[in-house]
């Protein structure tokens, strides 16, 4: 086989990877390929502009530009470890500090996802957008807690419905939680679904269950 047919044939092979890696791309941040990829997080968007999909669409595909090509770094044991342990020690302290608790979840998803290659929680909305590309089920968790967590301390802080609302975004903001750590050692972002409070292995469960029942008394 002659040099000049080789070099032909290299570049023939490479022009249609070129093309696959297109038509793949373009599958992915088309409107269905949008919508199959971003899930509850489409929805969401989308009701933002007001039904305009086309909008929102402009806005994911954005993302998916920006943001489509983070490599997530795993985290060691040690890491896990250390994060699962600050975790439990938030939900601990939930009953007499929801306020602290809930303030503490929000730097704690900061740091885990910093850790695993995102832009740093000091850029909140562009960590956000990131996260919302590559785990968009459980994103919303996170603004959830941020926003508890940012809110200014109310008369009624203590009431029960105050109360109720920290717990719910607690809760929310697990299901981040348990998708950064354990897709890390194994998962793979939309497709791992962790299931509310569940025991992953990793670390343990929340002191209440996910049906919305008062915190347990500890």
């Amino acid at each position: 086989m002659s040099t000049g047919l080789i070099i032909a044939i290299v570049i023939v092979a490479a022009v249609v990877v070129v093309a696959a890696l297109l038509a793949a791309r373009s599958r992915s941040s088309g409107p269905h390929g949008l919508k199959q990829r971003f899930g509850p997080e489409y929805e969401r968007v989308v009701a933002q502009h007001g039904g305009d999909t086309k909008a929102a669409e402009q806005e994911l595909a954005e993302r998916v530009q920006r943001h489509g090509d983070l490599e997530e770094r795993p985290l060691d044991e040690a890491e896990r470890e250390r994060f699962a342990a600050r975790w439990t020690t938030a939900q601990e302290h939930f009953v007499e500090s929801p306020r602290e608790s809930v303030s503490e979840a929000d730097r704690l998803l900061a740091d885990v996802a910093a850790a695993r290659g995102f832009p740093a929680g000091t850029e909140y909305d562009d960590q956000v957008a990131a996260l919302s590309v590559h785990h968009a089920d459980h994103v919303d968790g996170y603004r959830r807690i941020h926003r508890a967590a940012q809110a200014p301390v109310r008369e009624d802080q203590q009431s029960q419905a105050a109360t109720e609302e920290m717990r719910t975004a607690m809760i929310e903001a697990r299901s981040l939680f348990d998708d950064l750590v354990t897709s890390s050692a194994g998962g793979t972002g939309r497709r791992h679904r962790a299931g509310v409070g569940a025991d992953t292995g990793s670390h343990p469960h929340l002191p209440w269950s996910a049906d919305r029942s008062r915190p347990k008394e500890s």
